[in-house]
């Protein structure tokens, strides 16, 4: 590939960081807002499924967004309106009475900004003119995680420096990093879709069964990837007792960290391994790690589980992206804003899910229920294989 697209992959690797920024930060201030505003566990878990709910509406929109703007100011658009919404979250609880509704107002518009991203970054990715396709977009994915980790870190020193009731300004810094990536996107080189190739419909591609069992995978790695994620540092306060800074280093950190490597590794040796049955092993071991971490009671093995589910869960999202775009090479916009909506609504399944539960019967049996996710996922995987042995893909029926 060309060095010229090495600007645009560094656009595209800091879009993916600033995702991670306004899908993580406000997971690691749960405990500051349950002190300051005393916001029941219910409440926060909506704060997430508001935030997913938002990119899984801002799916169906991008296609048109996209076909208006084009590419380059739809990225610059979404980087702008995520440094906004952060922005807000530092001012709306603030000066608006009810500091809940400033927080979801605030959610609302930076998940806007996360969805158009998932949209419309993957495939920039997808159209650079290279030849290991799967390896770049896993790559691109792991920004996400390094994005994950330095975000979780970085929240949790931060909290510890201002304050519960410092909270605020944390946004705040964290909304100078899309901003100023937002005017990288004005000027690197982005490869646009050919005008005159007609790209798939979602009618077209819905009728496709394999296209049905990418997006039961899709649901299914929002809701196994965001639910251990987002509740493992309150997880790791609360019910194994351990301190805030070793819970988030312990838990969301180590979680993004080796998800993240996951994904190093998945794009180096992706060309020479079966993604199905890599699919079948991953979803066993993040059913395992579901497991451990519900029913064991020795702290260190179930901070350890929580750590390991992110390797388990590296795969999912990018390699069925990556799939996906190998069996529908006319997908384009279409058909990743549809396995982006579909990672969205797991994405807000999974740990509203969760926090139902845990209000419930605790934290410990929201773990265990949510292990549905990943063996959903088992079965679908099985069902891919079926399908590869038999030597045919299925389209229709």
């Amino acid at each position: 590939m060309s060095n010229k697209y090495t600007a645009t992959k560094a656009a595209a690797y800091v879009g993916y960081f600033v995702q991670a920024i306004v899908n993580n930060f406000l997971p690691i201030l749960f405990i500051a807002l349950q002190d300051v505003y005393g916001i029941g566990y219910e409440k926060l878990g909506r704060l997430i499924m508001f935030n997913f709910v938002t990119q899984m509406l801002t799916d169906v929109l991008t296609p048109k967004i996209v076909g208006y703007l084009g590419y380059r100011k739809s990225a610059f658009m979404c980087q702008l309106t995520a440094a906004a919404g952060l922005a807000s979250a530092a001012v709306l609880p603030r000066v608006i009475p009810n500091a809940y509704i400033g927080i979801v107002i605030s959610v609302i518009i930076y998940a806007f900004a996360s969805g158009l991203m998932e949209v419309i970054i993957s495939p920039m990715i997808e159209m650079l003119p290279t030849d290991n396709k799967s390896g770049n977009m896993s790559l691109l994915h792991s920004f996400y995680c390094w994005g994950q980790a330095v975000t979780t870190l970085g929240t949790t020193l931060l909290l510890r420096a201002f304050g519960y009731r410092g909270w605020t300004y944390i946004p705040l810094i964290w909304a100078v990093v899309p901003l100023i990536n937002a005017f990288s996107f004005l000027k690197v080189p982005i490869v646009e879709p050919e005008p005159e190739r007609k790209s798939d419909s979602f009618k077209g591609l819905v009728k496709s069964r394999r296209f049905r069992c990418f997006m039961v995978i899709m649901i299914c790695s929002g809701a196994s990837e965001i639910a251990m994620a987002e509740w493992a540092s309150m997880f790791a306060q609360q019910a194994l007792g351990v301190t805030k800074v070793i819970g988030d280093l312990a838990g969301p950190c180590a979680f993004a960290v080796l998800m993240g490597t996951g994904r190093v590794v998945y794009a180096k040796i992706s060309e020479r391994i079966s993604y199905r049955k890599t699919l079948i092993a991953m979803s066993v071991l993040c059913t395992a790690c579901y497991f451990v971490t519900a029913f064991v009671k020795i702290p260190v093995f179930a901070l350890i589980s929580c750590a390991v589910c992110g390797f388990t869960v590296s795969l999912f999202w990018p390699g069925t992206l990556s799939a996906g775009a190998e069996s529908f090479p006319n997908g384009d916009a279409v058909m990743f804003s549809v396995f982006a909506m579909c990672g969205d609504i797991g994405c807000c399944i999974g740990p509203w899910l969760l926090g139902i539960i845990a209000d419930a019967s605790g934290l410990n049996a929201g773990f265990a229920v949510s292990s549905v996710f990943p063996i959903i996922m088992l079965v679908t995987a099985f069902l891919f294989l079926k399908e590869e042995k038999r030597g045919a893909v299925i389209e229709k029926g």
